[in-house]
């Protein structure tokens, strides 16, 4: 059972956030945060926020009675994107017409757990 986080409804693309989660996933969560840390997009700072939440999540003791754990030994064991709903926009075209754009949303999820307990 490891320590989850989540971040709903995301204001970016699941398509740009996901080659990000693949970078991370089975990664130390000191390491995946150094990778995310130096990405430009803006995706791996909503990444890294998720991921950061997970670490505390697992640290806290109320969810986790009686262990002492470490942050240098969680690893990544689960890092998805989710579409989430989609904002419906119209764009007017020639001749009348409309264009449906599309407002992606994303559900970021992690899920990290002890290195010893894999």
């Amino acid at each position: 059972m490891g320590f989850r986080a989540t971040h709903r409804f995301a204001r970016i693309g699941p398509r740009k956030v996901r080659p990000l989660a693949d970078l991370i996933r089975g990664k130390l969560a000191d390491e995946a945060l150094e990778i995310l840390q130096f990405q430009p997009h803006r995706g791996a700072r909503m990444l890294e926020k998720v991921v950061r939440s997970a670490i505390a999540n697992a640290m806290d003791p109320d969810q986790n009675p009686g262990r002492n754990v470490q942050p240098s030994r969680l690893v990544i064991v689960d890092a998805r994107v989710d579409g989430g709903p989609m904002f419906k926009r119209i764009r007017p075209r020639a001749r009348g017409m409309a264009h449906v754009i599309l407002r992606r949303t994303s559900h970021i999820h992690v899920e990290v757990e002890e290195l010893d307990r894999i």
